[in-house]
């Protein structure tokens, strides 16, 4: 049985079903349309509700970042999974030999060092690990260079316990850019330096047939350069403040909000929520700082978070009450996931159903 949103007791993170439906729809429809596979990247939601959503729109495996996430995914029965992360160390090289056992697996190496340590476990048991060679389009995290793409991977071809797949990337830089227009140019530059990079090492004799790109603001871009083949956006499911910042979505785009309660009105320039770091994260607004989430319907932010308290400065002509009940869109609906143990789906006001945040806390 349903029941009103308004009887959840606060903080409550809610995702508006008909929104989340929508934004999966239309990532979906743009790989298409783009002539690239859509393997989303489920860290975002960490449900295998809403992956199976992904994968009955058209997805054709999901992305995850850490060994542990991948162990529950697989739980869950997904069969095509890639960890696009640089995965090191002996106790994770044998658990990804067990995962092997039960799906699709790969995983984003971006040193020789690591990849041997991966490549001596399978190569044991006599496997193969299929891998991923990650590239620094410009993000300056993690990956190689592209003028060093090519010595890498001969370096990883010659270790018997791995097969290279494909390179891939993350344009994480994207989240500073400060105009619609800079955010395009990024997501060029992604794919451009991509697309650039495979063809060098199938010029030398080097196969690589998956070209994967990612992030949710430069996908729609890095995705309709010659030469890509896949996309991996995760935070589209939901988009949050920052995604409206940077213009890659519209407020009504955005289908995670947090439901809190005003607990106190101790000035008239501030009010202060139920909901503080350890409901929303204190990541910051991208590109630029804007405090810690908008209060919707109103013009006023939440300016300051303790972990257990939200402060919102009251712009004028916005007025609060002890009780009253609000709507928060978060900075970074990723983190805010990682945090909850369930999420309610909403739809037209009502409670459908709790989803279970099943991968949360895996960060190992």
């Amino acid at each position: 049985m349903t029941r009103a949103v308004e009887d959840l007791p606060t903080p409550a993170v809610l995702v508006d079903m008909d929104v989340l439906a929508r934004n999966i729809a239309r990532q979906a429809g743009r790989a298409r349309q783009a002539g690239v596979r859509l393997r989303p990247h489920a860290k975002t939601h960490k449900c295998p509700e809403i992956a199976r959503m992904q994968l009955a729109a058209g997805a054709a495996g999901i992305s995850l970042a850490k060994t542990s996430e991948a162990e529950v995914f697989a739980a869950a029965g997904f069969e095509d999974i890639f960890i696009a992360y640089p995965v090191a160390g002996l106790g994770k090289a044998e658990r990804l030999l067990a995962l092997s056992d039960r799906l699709r697996l790969a995983v984003g190496v971006d040193s020789p060092e690591g990849a041997r340590g991966l490549s001596a476990v399978f190569a044991a048991a006599g496997r193969k690990l299929q891998v991923l060679l990650k590239i620094d389009c410009g993000y300056h995290r993690v990956g190689v260079l592209p003028e060093d793409a090519l010595e890498v991977s001969k370096r990883i071809g010659e270790l018997p316990g791995l097969s290279l797949r494909g390179v891939f990337t993350h344009a994480g830089h994207v989240y500073q850019a400060e105009t619609p227009e800079a955010v395009a140019e990024i997501g060029r530059q992604e794919g451009e330096t991509l697309a650039e990079t495979a063809s060098a090492l199938r010029n030398a004799g080097i196969g690589v047939p998956e070209v994967s790109v990612g992030s949710t603001p430069s996908a729609r871009h890095a995705m309709r350069v010659h030469g890509v083949t896949e996309c991996r956006p995760g935070n589209y499911v939901f988009h949050d403040g920052s995604q409206v910042a940077l213009g890659t979505c519209a407020l009504e785009d955005c289908a995670m909000t947090i439901l809190a309660t005003v607990v106190s009105v101790p000035a008239t320039d501030r009010a202060v929520v139920d909901a503080g770091s350890k409901t929303l994260s204190s990541d910051a607004l991208r590109p630029r700082p804007g405090g810690h989430g908008l209060i919707l319907g109103t013009r006023s932010r939440l300016v300051s978070l303790t972990e257990e308290h939200g402060a919102a400065r009251v712009e004028e002509g916005d007025v609060f009450r002890v009780g009253d009940r609000v709507r928060i869109l978060p900075n970074h609906a990723c983190v805010v996931s990682n945090l909850h143990d369930r999420l309610y789906a909403v739809r037209s006001g009502r409670v459908e159903t709790e989803l279970r945040v099943a991968a949360r806390g895996r960060v190992e």
